[in-house]
């Protein structure tokens, strides 16, 4: 080495160590340094949601996502799960046919169609180590809770001997009817686990979506750890807007994350907001803030 390299490499150096920064570390700040992994303590295992980040081609997405130490991709059609295995990533939350936000479980002219596309999907999705699959309430439509929680019941009973048998979770979604799925049925909690408790299955369990539940609820972390047993999934969003977990949101996401990974969660925190300023920028501090 000569003189002059030798010189600057501690040049270099000092400047790192008086920053404080090295390999994989974090700024007083708490950020990350650009090109480093995000994540360090691992505590919680993080994912991402694809949609929100739909204008980045999928290998450079995937690639961003490796790179941050973030372990998985959330919210995937079939045709990606083995996409993302490519760059050492899963898919978090798959899409098998589990119906749509509006036409769920609650009406039972919707059944068939959900339990056909289970049972033939649910094993590819296991094949793929993808751990959970989606499925939603549906809508009310003047529908009756007492008459929801029955159907969905009975559907959700069909489902989830291929759910047992596959190692695969069917996760039920809890959405806001406030703000962004007006009338959508599975909009409380108590709703949610008044049925996974009566289908009495360790592969049929809640995604509990923070943003949304925050808006009808509050109370989250309360609510977490009164009914950890019955949530197998989680979702983020700022509140309000559904944007950056950063400080203009009125909740502390640290604090929230550290309550769940101190339950001992073992499922993943998947982020779904949608990004206002740079998105892999506003994504690596999300992962950051959450990595408890």
């Amino acid at each position: 080495m000569s003189e002059l390299t030798r010189r600057e490499a501690l040049a270099a150096g000092a400047a790192t160590i008086a920053a404080g920064l090295g390999p994989g570390s974090t700024a007083l700040d708490g950020q990350t340094v650009p090109g480093e992994k995000a994540v360090m303590k691992g505590r919680l295992k993080q994912s991402v949601s694809r949609w929100c980040y739909q204008k980045i081609p999928m290998p450079e997405f995937c690639k961003a996502v490796a790179g941050m130490g973030v372990p998985a991709v959330d919210l995937l059609p079939e045709a990606d799960w083995a996409v993302v295995r490519d760059f050492g990533l899963i898919c978090s939350m798959g899409n098998a046919g589990g119906g749509s936000i509006a036409d769920g479980l609650n009406v039972r002219a919707n059944h068939d169609r959900i339990v056909k596309n289970f049972e033939q999907n649910i094993p590819k999705a296991a094949a793929q180590k993808v751990p959970n699959v989606i499925t939603f309430f549906g809508n009310r439509r003047g529908m009756s809770d007492s008459e929801a929680i029955a159907n969905c019941i009975e559907g959700l009973n069909r489902v989830k001997k291929v759910a047992e048998e596959s190692g695969v979770t069917i996760c039920v979604e809890l959405l806001n009817s406030k703000v962004d799925h007006k009338d959508y049925h599975g909009d409380h909690t108590a709703f949610g686990v008044e049925i996974v408790k009566a289908v009495a299955s360790p592969r049929v369990k809640l995604l509990y979506d923070i943003y949304h539940m925050q808006i009808m609820e509050g109370d989250i972390i309360r609510t977490i750890r009164d009914n950890k047993e019955y949530l197998a999934h989680f979702h983020t969003g700022g509140v309000p807007g559904r944007h950056e977990l950063d400080d203009t949101q009125e909740l502390n996401w640290r604090t929230v994350c550290a309550a769940i990974a101190d339950m001992g969660f073992q499922g993943y925190l998947a982020h779904e907001f949608v990004p206002t300023r740079d998105p892999l920028t506003s994504l690596r501090e999300a992962v950051v803030l959450c990595d408890v």
